[in-house]
């Protein structure tokens, strides 16, 4: 089959491999549609991960597909299934999954290899994370439940309240759809999963991004005010001036710059909290002025990755089409062109693209 490997830095390989087979548990997919991802963009920037995945490697971790082999002791999933997999999965018995921190699992599973004709998913997914679709969603709008599942688990971990404002550095597909769940108030979709918008906003987000066409996307996400950071001398000192000179009760930072964190900081009014989601390289560090921190309480939260609650959440919602996430995928592409494709990411051309086998 035609898969795509990471050898490096900006070095993304198109090759023929074996097709998978399963072992005892797994199950084999045919791809129907792997969407890309910033974090793909950066993992293949940077040449690596830290967490998810080493050199040489399948790359790629959004997708949905329909089941086409079965492992041994698979019985509640059948050939020609439809279904979207999670691209990793808790161990359930370590100390962390015992708290139900299931994204600090210290046997975290993860998969990559979703950019090829199939996609092997290991025992613990299947067990876990791989959900069913409902009829007529989709495969490319079914790809995207990953990322928005970490979308919610931020969201739910970013202490939003009633007419909280909210500031979004980022307008990536991360940054929108972090737009799109606060806007329209889906910070607690983790307590249930309901089929539609309660229809009550948090409050005012305001949305931060360096692209105009990002920016109006953001708008059709919710966005109640959306700004060019090139056009902006001093983020912060906006971001108080709109908010009666205290700053944001909110800031998530979608962008993984490390002056990007110090500048969430900054934006942030006493008593707030700070979502540091965007993950930076390895090793790096940022400072943090601490009479700031400690004289004005704030919270600084690293929140990482996502937990099965939010899988099951995310794709409830995304089934809804409560909101039109459908934007975010600026095109569809072969697996043919997958490198065109990272090279138009690079560029800022496209948000997201589906690749189709």
């Amino acid at each position: 089959m035609l898969a795509a490997l990471l050898y490096g830095q900006e070095d993304l390989r198109l090759e023929t491999v074996a097709e998978p087979t399963p072992a005892e548990g797994e199950v084999v997919i045919r791809v129907g549609a792997a969407t890309t991802c910033g974090t793909d963009l950066k993992v293949w920037r940077r040449g690596g991960h830290a967490r998810m995945l080493k050199p040489p490697t399948l790359f790629g971790h959004e997708a949905a597909g329909d089941i086409v082999a079965i492992g041994h002791g698979v019985t509640h999933w059948h050939v020609g299934d439809r279904v979207v997999a999670n691209n990793s999965a808790p161990c359930m018995t370590c100390f962390f999954c015992q708290k139900e921190e299931y994204s600090l699992c210290y046997n975290l599973l993860f998969n990559n290899g979703t950019f090829a004709e199939y996609l092997k998913i290991p025992a613990a997914i299947v067990q876990h994370n791989l959900l069913p679709l409902p009829d007529g969603m989709p495969y490319a709008l079914a790809s995207m439940t990953e990322p928005l599942a970490c979308v919610l688990h931020g969201a739910a971990r970013s202490n939003v309240k009633p007419g909280d404002r909210v500031v979004v550095l980022g307008d990536g597909a991360i940054g929108l759809m972090f737009v799109a769940a606060l806007a329209s108030g889906l910070g607690e979709w983790h307590h249930s999963q309901r089929s539609a918008v309660s229809g009550q906003p948090f409050g005012e987000v305001i949305l931060f991004g360096g692209s105009e066409q990002r920016l109006r996307l953001g708008k059709t996400l919710g966005a109640a005010k959306t700004f060019n950071y090139r056009q902006v001398e001093d983020v912060p000192a906006l971001v108080k001036s709109m908010t009666e000179g205290w700053g944001a009760d909110v800031v998530i930072e979608a962008t993984g710059v490390p002056s990007v964190w110090e500048m969430a900081i900054a934006c942030a009014r006493p008593g707030a909290t700070v979502n540091l989601f965007g993950g930076c390289p390895r090793d790096t560090s940022i400072t943090v002025n601490t009479e700031r921190l400690h004289y004005s309480e704030l919270t600084l939260k690293g929140v990482f990755h996502n937990t099965p609650t939010h899988v099951r959440a995310a794709l409830t919602l995304l089934a809804s089409r409560a909101l039109p996430f459908e934007h975010l995928i600026s095109e569809e592409q072969p697996l043919a062109k997958l490198g065109e494709v990272f090279e138009a990411m690079k560029q800022r051309q496209v948000v997201k693209v589906a690749i189709t086998p």
